[in-house]
């Protein structure tokens, strides 16, 4: 039975949707059956960032109208026969239920492992949809102040759901600002909110448009991201470690002048 997280934020901007697609692709790379699921029926582009919108018949709106069936509206992705993509599906014009959502999901639950649930941002009503089709939740943020007030927001209506666990990602992490004092630290941040720190991410162009070619580092901090969720192992990612040192403190230099 797939373990159904929620990935949210407090504000748009804060790489939510590029984070579940390629933590999706990185679960999938570990033998894990993974659906990456689309809930945001306003702007819904996870097909965008998967690379595939060109490729998609049907999404979850067909399946709730009864277009056709939850297997059906599944599109694989990069040749992998164990990532799959849910889109939204066209702009829905009647109010959708959270029922209806959590009955899609949970009849392709028994033939997965994972049903990553891609929510809009805010704690609007399309928020409650996704939540409620989950058990599990994954807060991302940023280190900027106006995210962080964001995801306490988040954080504090995610206690109304019974949810299995709710857990912090800190996304486009700079590890120069970090390692100068400039920006609070993912552990810092994790303090702040409250919330079990679960991954760390670097700020990285191909990491942050949702490229498949990421550097090593970006793949290396969703490799470790994956393992956390799979297999229960708790490395995060240090972004400061090439900013230490006397070579580190040139790097840091340069990065400042760019």
């Amino acid at each position: 039975m797939a373990r159904k997280i929620v990935i949210t934020s407090g504000k748009g901007g804060v790489g939510k949707t590029t984070v579940a697609v390629n933590l999706g692709r990185c679960l999938a790379a570990l033998g894990e059956r993974t659906v990456i699921a689309d809930t945001d029926f306003g702007l819904n582009n996870a097909d965008v960032v998967c690379g595939a919108e060109e490729r998609v018949l049907f999404g979850m709106t067909d399946v709730i109208e009864g277009r056709c069936r939850a297997r059906q509206a599944l599109l694989p992705l990069e040749d992998s026969a164990n990532l799959f993509l849910l889109a939204a599906g066209k702009t829905y014009e009647r109010p959708l239920s959270p029922q209806a959502v959590r009955l899609v999901l949970d009849s392709l639950a028994p033939r997965f492992d994972y049903i990553l649930i891609d929510s809009p941002a805010g704690i609007e009503g399309g928020f409650h949809r996704a939540c409620a089709a989950a058990d599990e939740a994954i807060v991302v943020t940023t280190p900027h102040i106006s995210s962080l007030r964001d995801a306490d927001k988040v954080v504090a209506v995610l206690k109304s759901y019974r949810l299995k666990s709710v857990e912090l990602v800190v996304n486009m992490v700079r590890g120069d600002m970090v390692a100068d004092g400039e920006v609070l630290s993912p552990n810092e941040i994790a303090g702040l909110l409250k919330v079990p720190l679960l991954g760390v991410l670097p700020q990285e162009d191909g990491v942050f448009l949702g490229e498949r070619r990421r550097s090593s580092e970006g793949q290396r901090a969703f490799r470790m991201l994956a393992a956390n969720i799979a297999k229960g192992t708790r490395r995060l990612y240090n972004p400061t470690g090439r900013y230490r040192g006397f070579f580190g403190s040139i790097r840091r230099s340069l990065k400042k002048s760019l």
